[in-house]
């Protein structure tokens, strides 16, 4: 359905769905009129509704608040003319509510391709949705059978500088290779680990991989890589464990400053004293420190100024849409700003397009790391995106875009 008081712009909306082979398209002038055709649909949620923000009757913020609360539509997409901050507020409430279904915003006139890109979000959220089990977290028992079994394991995904398009370092993300459900994101078990005994075994045995992978590598002759690791509360409050780490890595001949310990500002903040004891005591071991997703928290800045860290990780918040959104780009050019002054290597994460790439080239960020470069892989698929990519990525570094 497209809901616009403009029958022009309804026109033109219905016309570029139906390019992107939309098949039944219904309109309505208004909120009102679109719910009263919605309820004309015996209860069946609509594959889509793409919505004005600014109507008479019922705005396009009401309307988002009644397809949720009534379940009428599967997906959303709201388009405005009006100032940009307006969208971010249904931005906002997207983010905050998965419910409400919404693919993204768009500034008007509305682009074809960029239309096609939100569409395509469709499809995913709705693969990933049919993925998620329809049990509950899995118990400690489950959890345990997991780790004496191996079947945690790990994915790398790419940092890549903006300057040269170089591979720098690596993020390694969690997986579970589940013997019944296939392969697990963290959000179906890291959740059930947290605050519990089995984090500290959890985080060990990820890092004895990680230190495995990168001997693996350096034999195989590969250029220097460091390795991002995850860091929970419970792991940053505990001295011994901080201990543990130590020695794994002293055991296992890699040198300190090939890891980085990536906290976010809550861990600090879980136990303030302990987390600041044992971030200097890993700085002085030579690692190196990340704050992840900066700029989300009540606090970052202040949490960034007062501890050792190496690295500003920018949260995706702050880094997705930011070439469109003004609001994005204030915050996004401050936390570089920030990083810069300090000395500190600034990594942009979720840079999903060309022109967020380009305007963090051109704000001077050092690393991106985000879809647009790779997708998490296993370590054995590392050497052939290497080289598989090589020349897109340097096309990027040197702002020519994608070569395909």
């Amino acid at each position: 359905m497209v809901v616009d008081d403009s029958a022009v712009q309804r026109s033109y909306l219905v016309s570029l769905l139906r390019d992107l082979g939309c098949g039944a398209i219904l309109e309505a002038a208004d909120g009102n009129e679109a719910l009263r055709l919605l309820e004309g649909e015996q209860g069946v949620p609509l594959f889509l509704v793409l919505t004005d923000l600014e109507m008479p009757g019922m705005d396009g913020i009401e309307l988002t608040c009644q397809l949720r609360e009534r379940r009428l539509a599967r997906h959303l997409i709201v388009v405005s003319a009006r100032d940009p901050r307006l969208l971010e507020i249904i931005e906002n409430m997207g983010s905050e509510d998965a419910a409400i279904g919404l693919l993204g915003t768009l500034l008007k006139p509305v682009q074809r391709d960029a239309l096609e890109a939100l569409l395509a979000r469709a499809g995913r959220g709705e693969a990933a949705q049919a993925a998620l089990p329809e049990h509950a977290l899995p118990a400690a028992g489950e959890l345990e059978q997991a780790l004496a079994g191996g079947q945690f394991l790990l994915h790398y995904q790419p940092k890549v500088t903006m300057q040269s398009g170089h591979l720098k370092g690596l993020e390694a993300l969690a997986r579970w290779q589940h013997p019944a459900r296939g392969l697990l994101s963290p959000q179906h078990f890291i959740p059930a680990l947290e605050g519990t005994p089995l984090m500290a075994q959890f985080t060990l045995a990820l890092v004895r991989q990680v230190l495995a992978q990168l001997t693996e590598w350096q034999r195989a002759g590969l250029p220097p890589l460091s390795v991002s690791v995850n860091l929970s509360a419970d792991n940053l409050a505990d001295r011994a464990f901080v201990d543990l780490l130590a020695s794994a890595v002293q055991a296992a001949g890699v040198a300190p400053a090939s890891l980085v310990w990536e906290v976010t500002e809550t861990s600090v903040m879980r136990q303030l004293s302990q987390a600041l004891t044992n971030l200097g005591r890993l700085r002085l071991m030579g690692f190196g420190l990340a704050m992840d997703d900066f700029g989300i928290g009540y606090s970052s800045m202040q949490q960034f100024a007062r501890c050792p860290f190496t690295e500003l990780k920018i949260d995706r918040a702050f880094v997705n849409g930011a070439a469109q959104w003004p609001n994005r780009h204030v915050v996004l050019k401050s936390a570089l700003e920030l990083g810069q002054r300090l000395g500190v290597a600034t990594v942009a994460e979720g840079v999903e397009t060309e022109a967020d790439w380009q305007l963090l080239r051109a704000l001077g960020c050092d690393l991106a790391q985000g879809y647009l470069l790779a997708r998490p892989m296993p370590a054995d698929a590392l050497v052939t995106w290497m080289r598989t990519e090589r020349r897109r990525l340097r096309a990027l570094a040197e702002g020519h875009g994608n070569t395909g």
